[in-house]
Order: C-alpha cells, then sequence, then structure tokens
C-alpha cells in the first residue's frame, strides 16, 4: 500500500473514531438497549465509494478496536464486529450493485443488517429467543438512521476532494 494512501485511510479511521466518540457521549435516542444511530458508518460509505472493500474493512477494524480499547466497551466488541461486518458485506454488495450511486439506499441496507448480526448475535451469546423481542423496534430504526447516514454521506462526498486530487 502506497504512503499516500494509507496516510488517508488512516485519516478516515481517526474521523470514523471521532464520531463514534462524539455519538457516544449523546444520551440515547430511543429507549432500546444498545441503539445507537450508527453516525461512524457516514465514513465506511465514503470508503466504500471512493475506494475499495477491503479499504472500508481496514478502516471498520481500526474503529472497532480503538473504540473498544478507548472506550471500554471490550464487552460489546463481539456485537460490533458481528454487526460491522454483516453490515460491510451487505452494504459492498449493495454498492457494486448500484455502481456505487444511492448512499442512501446502501446504508439504509447496512443499517438493517448491521441490527440484524447484532440480534443474531446476542442469539448466540444467551441461547434466548427472548431477545428477538427487539427485532420489530430495531430493524425499522437500522433502516431509518441507514437512511440518515447514507444522506449525510452523499452531502460529505460532494465536498470532498477526489482521489489524487
Amino acid at each position: 500500500m502506497r504512503t499516500n494512501k494509507l496516510t488517508v485511510l488512516a485519516l478516515y479511521a481517526a474521523l470514523s473514531l471521532a464520531i463514534y466518540a462524539a455519538e457516544s457521549a449523546l444520551p440515547p435516542l430511543l429507549p432500546i438497549p444498545g441503539f445507537k444511530p450508527g453516525l461512524a458508518n457516514i465514513i465506511t460509505l465514503i470508503l466504500l465509494r471512493r475506494y475499495t472493500s477491503k479499504d472500508a474493512a481496514l478502516v471498520l477494524t481500526v474503529r472497532i478496536l480503538l473504540s473498544a480499547l478507548l472506550f471500554g466497551q471490550a464487552v460489546s466488541l463481539l456485537y460490533s464486529l458481528a454487526g460491522g461486518f454483516l453490515s460491510l458485506i451487505v452494504m459492498s454488495a449493495v454498492n457494486r450493485l448500484l455502481q456505487k450511486n444511492h448512499l442512501m439506499l446502501t446504508g439504509a441496507m447496512g443499517g438493517l443488517s448491521h441490527n440484524a448480526g447484532q440480534l443474531l448475535t446476542a442469539l448466540a451469546v444467551t441461547a434466548s429467543p427472548a431477545v428477538l423481542a427487539y427485532l420489530p423496534f430495531l430493524l425499522p430504526a437500522g433502516i431509518f438512521t441507514g437512511l440518515f447516514t447514507g444522506l449525510c454521506a452523499r452531502s460529505a462526498d460532494r465536498y470532498l476532494p477526489r482521489r489524487g486530487a
């Protein structure tokens, strides 16, 4: 990997971590345990549009590991990894299918799959189908927040310098 690209990806990772930190400081928006808007996914969407899925995965991994280390969320590391990578896989497929257009739809599918990944992880960890009671709340919330992060990513992408510029 070229030094220039590595530097840019490190900056995206730092920005993603800063967004995550700011979001963690906010009070819960909904009274659903574990629910967050996922604003750091704005960076993942931008990376999927401008770079490769591999680059987005690298930045996502750095963000998840550093956030667990810095913010003491080691317990939620498994949930973050499961939700984050299922979301990345789905967003990568949708992004490729839509030829890197329609970031709002890509974000909505990412939010939906992130929450699904976390619910499946909770089901596996607890072995209790009671966690599925969150399904009617988390899936629409994931779609809505995904649409919002997609809108933010689309807006931000317009003002960021082009690669190589």
